[in-house]
């Protein structure tokens, strides 16, 4: 393999190299043999606690459907329909599971257990790297951000030592100019305590993940962490020490995070996910670290990394993909988890660790365009879940990467089931097995009431996580208040739900697409994302909503025509109106001069915390500075790279 050399366009933007050895690992041969990989006593129980219910959950729900489609006997097309509901509730309870797991523990009944040590002065204060890597992103928010982080960190009182690396995988020249400007701004703006570096590779040899080894391997021996960010990542100075005194509290921990949420968003869909994830994802990602213990996963940002011990055991190798040619790992992040706790690592997720946010998606094309990436990487996790020595948590992690994209064919293919079924035999075309045309299915007659009952349980499954942290919200002293009151917030529930369900099908669709195109080797092309937000037109829309769109109309064709169930009406309003709904996703509602800005407004962005109003301003700054608006760089950029001839770094 061609190694990526760096590529300094001055001496003195980065340190002295300090070489570290990081070699490829062998997915074959377990090259830890003697790593400590026994979970702990705590996490197993909780295991229990949570896998248990799941699978006793799925396995009710599968006798009752196999016992409302018994009558006739079960023929094979019903044992697929079977199959494929179980298939897709097992992942619902263990969401279900997760959360209740969650919400006992907020209620202190697992408060001892789950108690880790942070917050306490470092024994050994540690050297880490502030990692940023950039491609081809809006300059003045990332140089931004990082001047409000550097301030936070100057005004706190901490033994570790941290500095700034800006790891350029820039291929426009007019903008890594700007980021050479941005950083000798910056580096006026930084206390004595703290510098700034920067690096451009001539090529971006293996993307994100070659960009973080490339420094690795030459910087990476001077610095005991590093705190690996995205473009859009920003995090509070508390949040940043106390993740370093954790990690120092114990020399066995190579990676430690705490959960991101979701700030600055503006656009219909971002608010949706915003408001979602602070409402709804607390009770989760405690449910979440609760049973994962020690084998946590690893989200690619915003988390700290022992640096030796990433060198030492998550060197990534090329796997062959079609056609037996090299390929790179994708959705490296997983992976790297898997091999750091091969290697006997802990991995740590605290996510009572406040202060670390990212930006989310503002449109619905931009929220599909990464996902895409993201299913082609996690459709490899598939064949890399037999690695050798991996714990079996690591294993499920990866499953449940690949699950997350493929519940999407699955609920399509329950869909298409669900639309033969039609309104009984007599208003459906097909029959199942009868004797005048034996090769076609008629389904049995089932009853209305047990198929109402079914479907309710099931959505009443959907929604409980939902409805499980509004009532954590509801109970919390002040929660409701920090909403804007109980009529906001409930505006701001029932917008929430509406815009999730009316969203469902369409990323249904879009995930089946990116799965078969994983499946078939057509690769996922990816320009940066457009932070900013750019509107997409309507001829454009229409293109890439045309799957959707078709599928609605078959569908508003078979209810009109009597054969398809009323029970998929909501989704074929959807898939029909996927084009509109997707201009409507990047409307604005946070920019309106009236009640409508507050609608599915979360309590960081009614009471920011002092991170976020600084990380604004200091993007202001650099804006002005470079004279230009804070998303000009990045839609002039997008313009370059929206033909797939660049791909992402990540």
């Amino acid at each position: 393999m061609k190694s990526a050399q760096p590529f300094i366009p001055h001496e003195a933007d980065m340190p002295a190299l300090a070489l570290l050895s990081m070699p490829a690992q062998d997915l074959h041969r377990h090259t830890h043999p003697s790593a400590p990989l026994r979970s702990s006593h705590r996490s197993v129980a909780m295991r229990w606690a949570v896998f248990g219910p799941a699978l006793m959950t799925t396995t009710a729900l599968l006798a009752a459907f196999a016992e409302w489609m018994a009558p006739g006997g079960l023929m094979a097309i019903e044992l697929v329909v079977i199959a494929l509901v179980g298939l897709s509730f097992i992942w619902i309870s263990l969401y279900v599971s997760a959360a209740t797991l969650g919400l006992l523990s907020h209620m202190r009944l697992f408060q001892k257990s789950v108690k880790m040590a942070t917050g306490q002065q470092a024994d050994r204060p540690l050297d880490i790297a502030l990692l940023i890597p950039v491609y081809n992103e809006d300059t003045a928010s990332v140089f931004g951000n990082a001047a409000a982080m550097a301030a936070a960190l100057n005004a706190s009182y901490t033994n570790h030592r941290f500095s700034f690396h800006f790891l350029s995988d820039t291929r426009d020249d007019r903008i890594a100019t700007q980021e050479l400007q941005a950083l000798a701004a910056l580096r006026i703006k930084l206390p004595p305590a703290l510098q700034a570096f920067y690096r451009r590779r001539r090529e971006n040899t293996d993307k994100k993940s070659g960009n973080i080894a490339n420094w690795v391997q030459n910087w990476g021996g001077a610095y005991d962490a590093m705190l690996v960010l995205d473009a859009d990542s920003l995090m509070s100075a508390e949040a940043m020490i106390q993740l370093a005194d954790h990690m120092s509290s114990d020399e066995q921990i190579g990676l430690v995070q705490s959960q991101p949420e979701l700030y600055s968003a503006e656009s219909v869909l971002a608010r949706m996910q915003q408001f979602a994830g602070t409402t709804y994802g607390a009770l989760l990602s405690e449910g979440l670290a609760l049973w994962t213990g020690h084998e946590s996963n690893f989200w690619g940002h915003n988390a700290l990394i022992r640096v030796s011990a990433f060198a030492q055991s998550a060197g990534l190798p090329k796997i062959r993909g079609l056609w037996h040619r090299q390929r790179l790992i994708l959705s490296h992040d997983i992976v790297e988890a898997a091999l750091l706790r091969r290697a006997g690592w802990k991995l740590h997720f605290l996510p009572t660790i406040k202060g670390s946010y990212e930006e989310a998606p503002v449109t619905m094309v931009d929220f599909c365009l990464r996902d895409r990436r993201w299913c082609h990487g996690n459709m490899q996790h598939l064949r890399l879940i037999g690695s050798k020595g991996l714990h079996w948590v690591s294993r499920f992690h990866m499953l449940h990467g690949a699950m997350g994209y493929l519940m999407s064919p699955v609920w399509f293919a329950l869909v298409l089931f669900w639309a033969l079924l039609g309104n009984g035999e007599d208003a459906n075309p097909i029959h199942y097995f009868s004797a005048d045309n034996p090769l076609y299915p008629q389904w049995p007659e089932f009853s209305s009431v047990s198929s109402l009952s079914l479907l309710c349980f099931m959505y009443v499954m959907l929604l409980l996580p939902k409805l499980m942290g509004t009532v954590f919200i509801a109970l919390k002293p002040g929660g409701i208040q920090q909403y804007g009151g109980i009529a906001n917030f409930l505006l701001s529930l029932i917008c929430e739900v509406i815009v999730s369900i009316a969203y469902a099908p369409i990323l249904m669709v879009q995930q089946t697409l990116s799965v078969a195109y994983s499946f078939i080797g057509i690769e996922a092309k990816w320009k940066p994302q457009q932070r900013g937000g750019s509107q997409v037109t309507w001829q454009a829309l229409s293109r890439f909503h045309a799957a959707e769109t078709v599928t609605g109309l078959l569908l508003l064709t078979g209810i009109s025509l009597g054969i398809v169930s009323l029970w998929l009406l909501p989704i074929m309003i959807s898939l029909v109106l996927a084009v509109p709904l997707s201009r409507l996703s990047g409307m604005r509602p946070a920019r309106a001069r009236s009640a409508v800005r507050h609608i599915m407004a979360t309590p960081l962005e009614r009471h920011p915390p002092s991170i976020i109003t600084e990380a604004a301003q200091q993007r202001q700054s650099f804006s002005h500075l470079l004279n230009t608006s804070p998303t000009a760089t990045n839609r002039k950029a997008g313009r370059k790279t929206v033909t797939g001839q660049v791909q992402s770094p990540s």
